[in-house]
């Protein structure tokens, strides 16, 4: 049997610790539970990771760096601000459909990494929430970017609610999400 390398083997923890933090909280699991999870002892987990924060630190940040190349790889591919917010809708349902786990760790844990991580993972979550509002309002010039970005935020909430509570195939829920989500923000309101 090939021994997995160390890289292999943080990503084969962020990825436990993902669906343990989902199931549990971050709170309800503990060291040895995540090490046996992932098949190793507890305390060998400190050879990766300084502790069980920095394994949320690690999986929040990451998650946040994916977002935010993703959706910038995305709007610079699109011709048309309306192709890049069709663009970020597709992206981010996908990633939502196929990340559950890590969604609801991010929104349900953030506030138990440390501040400097945290505020890192507010900055690259500003960032990718922009490209929405760049794209939405080079679609939409009469909505202000304020109105844009609570836009953007109302249709996260949508898509990121939906993965768990979905009883339809993967391609009918993304299709669903898909069309409701560009529904939303071609008829939100630009001004009140």
């Amino acid at each position: 049997m090939a021994r997995k390398s160390g890289e292999d083997r943080r990503v084969e923890i962020l990825r436990t610790a993902s669906e343990l933090f989902a199931r549990n909280g971050f709170h309800g699991v503990s060291m040895d539970e995540l090490g046996a999870a992932t098949g190793v002892s507890g305390p060998a987990l400190y050879r990766y990771f300084p502790g069980k924060e920095a394994i949320l630190s690690a999986m929040l940040i990451d998650i946040s760096e994916r977002l935010l190349a993703g959706g910038r790889e995305r709007v610079d591919a699109a011709a048309s601000p309306s192709r890049a917010l069709r663009s970020l809708v597709d992206f981010h349902v996908d990633f939502a459909l196929d990340h559950p786990d890590l969604i609801d760790v991010q929104a349900r844990d953030l506030d138990a990494v440390p501040d400097v991580d945290r505020r890192a993972v507010r900055r690259l979550q500003s960032q990718y929430v922009t490209l929405w509002v760049d794209a939405l309002v080079g679609q939409r010039p009469e909505m202000s970017p304020e109105r844009a970005r609570a836009a953007a935020h109302a249709v996260f909430g949508l898509i990121n609610s939906t993965p768990h509570s979905a009883r339809l195939s993967r391609p009918e829920m993304a299709g669903l999400l898909r069309a409701m989500a560009l529904s939303a923000l071609a008829n939100a309101p630009a001004v009140e």
